[in-house]
Parts: structure tokens; C-alpha cells; sequence
């Protein structure tokens, strides 16, 4: 099922966590997102009146009835991947390669690690993806340069990520950085309406903090 023209479309996966922002899910769509519900980020879809294309899941945390007007991928309760992690293992499959995460933190922390390793699963595989949340936004950078617009003001912190050191320069921070080895950088500041990171070695947990208030 996979085509080229998913390549140039973004999936968004709506995790289950709890007491999701439905203004922030509605905002952060775009009229032509795939959008994939894993199990009670059904229940969250309704919630903001959002129509999803795909569900996946064993809806062990969902409870009421599912739509009979949409593709279904049921699950066994029994398996070794997340419901999240097999909705984007799907998308990939469908030529999906860029990727948005919705209700995918808070609530419990063992959840919110996994999702967070469901960036390096995708970033391993030459997909982009990205987790919003109210307060913050989250990326898995690999090897590269990356740009960010519009930030200026924000905060934001790195962190190695599957590895014992990565090695980072910034540009356009209040800290800048030219290949330093990091074991983490916390609450740095994005001073310039183009800003630039770039991952020499390694691969790095990059957090903006969405609030200049915070």
C-alpha cells in the first residue's frame, strides 16, 4: 500500500495519553494529514471532533463503540510493540516518511519513554518526527544540519539520546556551541529568527519549550 505521494503527505499518530489539549490537536493538523488513532487516541479524535483514517490497537484503554466507517487494525493485547509503535510501523509501510505525535506525553512516564523511542525507531529509518505537546515540541536529531524559524525566545535543551556522547554546534543561541561534546544542555535560548543546530556525532534529543513564559 505504499505510494509516492504519501512521501509528500505527514502522518499524525494520536497517542492515548490523558487529558489531551483538543484546541492544541485541532491547531496542529493540516487538511491533507493521514491521521492514525492508536487505541484511546480515539477517544480523544471524537473529543476534538477530528475524523481519523486509520485505528490501530487492542482498545484495552478505550471503551465504547468503534466506527464501522473507518479501517480498523486490531491487536493482540499480547505483543512486544506499543499500539503507537505499530501505527507508525503501518505508516511506514504506506510510504509515510514525515511524522507528527499528538497525546503522546504525560500521564504515565514508562509510556512517555516509549514514545519518545518511537523518534529514534523512525529516525533510524530516515523519517522525521515530531511530538507536541501543550509545553513543548520534541525531535530526534540524527546526523545533520537543522533549521528553526521562528523561535526566538524559546528555550530549549539537548540531550544524547541511545548514545554515549553526541557532538553538537549552535548557531543563533544564547549559549552557541561549535563541536562540543555534550552529555546534556539544559535551557538554552533561541536568539535569532533562523537558528541552526547541527549533530556532528552522534544523535541528540532536542526539547523547545513552546512557552516564553516558562
Amino acid at each position: 500500500m505504499a505510494t509516492e505521494i504519501n512521501k509528500n503527505r505527514r502522518c499524525v499518530v494520536i497517542a492515548g495519553a490523558p487529558g489531551a489539549d483538543a484546541a492544541l490537536i485541532r491547531a496542529a493538523l493540516k487538511p491533507d494529514d493521514y491521521i492514525i488513532c492508536a487505541d484511546r487516541g480515539y477517544k480523544t479524535a471524537v473529543e476534538a471532533d477530528i475524523t481519523a483514517d486509520l485505528l490501530v490497537g487492542d482498545f484495552d484503554s478505550y471503551e465504547g463503540e468503534l466506527p464501522s466507517n473507518v479501517e480498523i487494525i486490531r491487536l493482540n493485547p499480547e505483543k512486544d510493540d506499543t499500539d503507537t509503535l505499530h501505527c507508525v510501523k503501518t505508516a511506514l509501510e504506506r510510504g509515510f516518511t514525515d511524522f507528527l505525535l499528538l497525546a503522546a506525553t504525560g500521564g504515565r512516564l514508562d509510556h512517555t519513554l516509549a514514545n519518545l523511542s518511537v523518534t529514534e525507531y523512525l529516525a533510524d529509518r530516515g523519517s522525521r518526527c515530531i511530538i507536541l505537546s501543550e509545553n513543548e515540541k520534541a525531535e530526534l536529531l540524527t546526523v545533520g544540519a537543522y533549521t528553526y524559524s521562528g523561535c526566538k525566545g524559546l528555550t530549549f535543551s539537548v540531550f544524547p539520546y541511545g548514545c554515549q556522547k553526541a557532538v553538537l554546534s549552535y548557531k543563533g543561541a544564547y549559549y552557541p556551541l561549535e563541536h562540543g561534546v555534550l552529555t546534556h544542555s539544559v535551557s538554552n535560548i533561541f536568539t535569532a529568527d533562523k537558528a541552526e543546530i547541527t549533530v556532528h556525532e552522534g544523535k541528540a534529543l532536542l526539547i523547545i519549550n513552546t512557552r516564553k513564559d516558562s
